[in-house]
């Protein structure tokens, strides 16, 4: 079975799916961005994430990558998630799923 594909931009994410993102990807995610052609046949750079749900391409440039990661509290000087922020975020999504159950 497909999963839907679902673009966005990082900013326009919700707190969940962030949370998940940096618990995926806890040394950054400057390294993990891939290549696609969107629907008008540009040449896009994103971040895969996958939920049981969907498939997010997460658009971001190297750059804004790496920007985001130095200006994220949750992350280290040396661009690693927090041993707090792991625990804090894992707790946090334990919670939202357990609203939906």
């Amino acid at each position: 079975m497909n999963k839907p594909r679902i673009i966005k931009d990082y900013e326009k994410l919700s707190e969940e799916i962030v949370a998940k993102i940096k618990l995926q990807y806890p040394h950054g995610f400057e390294k993990k961005l891939i290549l696609f052609k969107n629907s008008k046949g540009q040449l896009i750079s994103a971040l895969p994430f996958e939920t049981t749900d969907y498939y997010y391409l997460i658009r971001m440039t190297r750059k804004e990558a790496s920007e985001i990661i130095e200006q994220d509290e949750d992350y280290t000087d040396e661009g690693y998630l927090s041993i707090d922020a792991q625990e804090r975020l894992s707790e946090q999504i334990s919670e939202s799923t357990d609203d939906y159950e």
